[in-house]
């Protein structure tokens, strides 16, 4: 079963995620779909301008009165379990791909629009943030929860995290939190605010040619924002800055717990802090203040390393289901106790030497598998 559909209308290149009972969660084939029609259309002078949303049913139901729905939820998490513990060579297949259409996003020559009404985490991240106009509207859910699993915020996360609102970026990163679209504009996650129901007749405006160029399609946005309801959701801006531009996680921990019994936040982020995986909070805070200086390029083959050491973290002395990637899939959705036994346990169990040796590469700079990313 085909879950990307692809459709042209006028000068636009309209791309459906139909595999709604998954969230339209990514598979490989998913990726490879994407990429094939992206750089199909990117050399098609036919088309000028790229939409892309998720669906809540199937697209072919011409009369869905709900065309939309979540975006994407992110990768298949459970086919990283199983192939993890299998062995499939797959999996770096699907790490390495993801990636490169992370980045062929990003550079694409053409505006893409990103249509984010519902979920939006993790892969379904990696692809919106790299286009040209990032769309919320009020039911918007967006997030990076990846160290609720045992992994760091990839896809470029590293990237767009970084570049958000203050220390917002390290706070996304390592609590997992969700925002709605009001907070995503407000951080840097998105550009335009609109009502949810505007976005079905956007995208017909677009499939019959009324919107035929970028710049047709910006005003377009720029009214259906204006429309919508321009009040944010609350967001402290304050405290995050003080506490997630501290110097370590242990500091961070340290600073909320001594405003804890003060503050309903204080108390509240400490304890989602104290549910991610130890390790994996360490590593991503070095990903995201490494990420600020890097090139997207250069962010992206950092991940790829992380993710080879996430899976195969050798200088641990694990692999397969001793790995906190595999422990955090367990949980969440294959056993769903929701009770990680992550390893080490407690965040003040982590040294640097656990740490540091994710950050180096395991291929030399010649045959990486992103060597050619620029």
């Amino acid at each position: 079963m085909e879950f990307v559909h692809a459709q042209r209308g006028g000068a636009a290149g309209l791309i459906t995620l139909a595999r709604p009972k998954a969230l339209n969660a990514l598979s490989l084939d998913m990726i490879r779909d994407l990429t094939a029609r992206l750089l199909a259309w990117r050399d098609d002078p036919d088309v000028q301008l790229v939409a892309i949303r998720g669906s809540s049913r199937d697209p072919a139901d011409a009369a869905a009165s709900r065309p939309f729905g979540a975006f994407c939820a992110g990768g298949d998490i459970r086919f990283f379990h199983q192939a993890a513990l299998a062995g499939d060579p797959a999996l770096e297949d699907f790490f390495t791909e993801e990636y490169r259409l992370n980045h062929l996003i990003h550079h694409y020559a053409k505006p893409i629009v990103a249509l984010m009404d519902g979920i939006v985490m993790g892969g379904g991240m990696g692809i919106a943030q790299g286009a040209r106009h990032r769309v919320v509207t009020e039911r918007t859910r967006m997030a990076m929860p990846e160290t609720g699993i045992g992994l760091f915020p990839d896809v470029g996360g590293g990237y767009f995290l970084s570049r958000c609102a203050g220390h917002a970026g390290e706070y996304l990163a390592l609590t997992g939190r969700m925002l709605d679209g009001a907070q995503a504009v407000a951080v840097g996650l998105a550009d335009h605010r609109v009502a949810s129901g505007a976005l079905k007749g956007l995208w017909e405006r677009m499939a019959s040619g009324a919107i035929a160029d970028g710049d047709a399609l910006a005003d377009a946005l720029q009214v259906d924002a204006r429309a919508a309801d321009a009040m944010a959701s609350p967001w402290p801006p304050g405290p995050i800055d003080r506490t997630f531009g501290l110097g370590s996680v242990g500091a961070i921990v340290q600073a909320l717990d001594e405003d804890a019994a003060q503050d309903d936040w204080a108390r509240e982020t400490a304890a989602l802090l104290r549910q991610r995986s130890p390790l994996m909070l360490h590593v991503t805070l070095e990903q995201i203040r490494r990420a600020r200086t890097m090139t997207l390029a250069d962010e992206l083959r950092m991940e790829r390393d992380l993710v080879r050491h996430c899976f195969f973290p050798a200088h641990l002395g694990r692999s397969g289901a001793a790995t906190e990637v595999v422990e955090g899939v367990r949980a969440l959705a294959v056993d769903k106790d929701h009770h990680p036994r992550w390893n080490p346990a407690q965040i003040a169990d982590v040294d640097a030497s656990m740490v540091a040796p994710y950050f180096d590469s395991p291929w030399p700079a010649h045959a990486h598998p992103l060597r050619d990313l620029d």
